[in-house]
C-alpha cells in the first residue's frame, strides 16, 4: 500500500478544506498520513482512520530557531515514514516540506500554492526583502525533478511562471478542493430581514475594513442585517486586533458571530455573501455560497473573479472600494428577482465545476501521474 503524506499548517484548515481529498485517497487504496501543528481537530483526523503526525510549525515565522526546528522535524518525519508521495499545502509546508523532500529523496511531490499570502499581497517596502527570500526558496523547492506545482487560479500560475519561480511544464491549475453539494444544498431565501454576511478570517486583506465601512454607510437600511462571521488571526500581520474587534462590537452596527462551525446553515439563513478580498487563491467561501444558491459580491481581483460569472452569479466591485461595495449591496438588497436568479445560476456553476467528487478525481489523477513518473525515473 503506497503511503501518501499530506502536510498542512493547522488541523482546522485541513478539516475545513482538505479532508475530502484525504478520504478520497484513502478510498483509492492509499495509506494516508497527515502532518499538522497541534490543535483540537486532531481527534477528528484520527477518527476517520487517517494517521496523524504532530509537527512543530509556527505560522508567524519570527523565530529562526523555531523555523529550523520545523524544517528538521519534517526531514526527520520524511526519513522515518518514507512516503512515496508528499502533498504539501500552504506556504510553510510547501517551502519547508519541499526542502525536506529534496534532502530526503522523496520521489514525488505535489505542492499546492493556495494563495500568495501576506508577503506577496502586501505592497509595502518592508516586505520586499522577505518576498525575494521566499521567491528564492520557492525556486529551490520547485526544482524537484518530479513535482507538480498546483495553483487554484490561472493568474497566480502565470505570475509564478513569468517571475521564473517555476517552470510552466511543472504547473497545473485545479479549482480548489471542491464542495460537498449535499451539505451545501439550496433552500429558499428566508423571509423577513435581509442578511448580508462576510464570512472569512478578520484580515484587512480579506476586505473586512471595506465591509465594515459599507455597513456603516448603509446603516439607514433598517431592514438589513450586516453579519461578521470569522475570527481574528494573531499570527497574521493583517489581522484586526482584539481591541478593534471590541470596538466593532460596541457600535452595534454589525453582528459579530466569531468563528462559525456551520457555514452551510449560516448561508442558508442569509441572502447575500460578501468577500471584498484583495486577492485569493480560490475562495472556498464563495464556492460554498454558490452551492447554497446565494448571490455573492466580491472584488475584481485574481481568485475572486475566477469563482463567479459577473452579472450572472454575482457582482464584481473594484478592490478597496467601500463605496462601490455599498452600491452593489444596495442593488441586490433592492432586487429580489436578480438576487434569486444569481443564486440559482451560482448553484448550477457549483454543480458543473466544483463538486468534491469531481475535484477529488482530479487529485487522484495527479497522484497517479506523479507516482508513475517516479517509477520511470528509478
Amino acid at each position: 500500500m503506497k503511503k501518501v503524506l499530506i502536510v498542512v499548517n493547522i488541523p482546522k484548515f485541513f478539516i475545513s478544506h482538505w479532508l475530502n481529498i484525504a478520504l478520497t485517497a484513502q478510498t483509492a487504496g492509499y495509506q494516508v498520513h497527515v502532518a499538522t501543528m497541534d490543535g483540537p481537530e486532531i481527534d477528528q483526523i484520527k477518527a476517520v482512520g487517517l494517521i496523524h503526525h504532530l509537527i512543530p510549525l509556527n505560522r508567524s515565522g519570527r523565530n529562526l530557531y523555531q523555523e529550523l526546528t520545523s524544517l528538521w522535524a519534517l526531514c526527520r518525519l520524511f526519513r522515518i515514514l518514507k512516503p512515496e508521495l508528499v502533498h504539501l499545502i500552504t506556504i510553510k509546508p510547501v517551502i519547508y516540506g519541499g526542502i525536506a523532500a529534496r534532502v530526503t529523496g522523496v520521489r514525488a511531490v505535489l505542492s499546492a500554492v493556495t494563495g500568495l499570502g501576506y508577503v506577496f499581497i502586501n505592497q509595502q517596502g518592508k516586505t520586499s526583502g522577505l518576498k525575494r527570500l521566499v521567491s528564492g526558496m520557492y525556486r529551490y523547492v520547485f526544482g524537484h525533478p518530479n513535482i507538480r506545482v498546483l495553483f487554484e487560479n490561472e493568474a497566480d500560475c502565470h505570475n509564478f511562471c513569468q517571475s521564473g519561480i517555476v517552470q510552466p511544464d511543472k504547473t497545473v491549475v485545479v479549482h480548489g478542493a471542491g464542495v460537498d453539494l449535499e451539505k451545501f444544498d439550496v433552500l429558499p431565501e428566508p423571509h423577513g430581514r435581509i442578511r448580508v454576511v462576510f464570512a472569512a478570517r478578520l484580515l484587512k486583506d480579506k476586505g473586512v475594513v471595506e465591509f465594515l465601512s459599507a455597513a456603516a454607510k448603509l446603516a439607514h437600511l433598517d431592514h438589513v442585517d450586516f453579519i461578521l462571521a470569522g475570527d481574528t488571526d494573531h499570527d497574521n500581520p493583517a489581522s484586526l486586533s482584539e481591541n478593534e474587534l471590541m470596538d466593532i462590537k460596541s457600535t452595534g452596527k454589525v453582528q459579530v458571530l466569531g468563528y462559525c462551525h456551520d457555514i452551510a446553515n449560516l448561508f442558508k439563513s442569509s441572502h447575500i455573501i460578501v468577500l471584498p478580498s484583495y486577492r485569493e487563491g480560490l475562495p472556498k467561501v464563495l464556492i460554498e455560497a454558490a452551492a447554497c444558491g446565494r448571490a455573492v459580491i466580491t472584488s475584481d481581483v485574481p481568485g475572486c473573479r475566477h469563482v463567479i460569472v459577473a452579472g450572472q452569479t454575482g457582482l464584481l466591485v473594484p478592490v478597496k472600494n467601500a463605496d462601490a461595495l455599498a452600491e452593489a449591496i444596495v442593488t441586490l438588497v433592492a432586487d429580489d428577482t436578480m438576487r434569486r436568479q444569481f443564486g440559482l445560476a451560482g448553484r448550477q456553476l457549483a454543480e458543473s465545476r466544483y463538486g468534491q467528487n469531481q475535484i477529488g478525481h482530479i487529485y487522484m489523477e495527479l497522484y497517479s501521474q506523479l507516482l508513475t513518473e517516479s517509477k520511470v525515473a528509478e
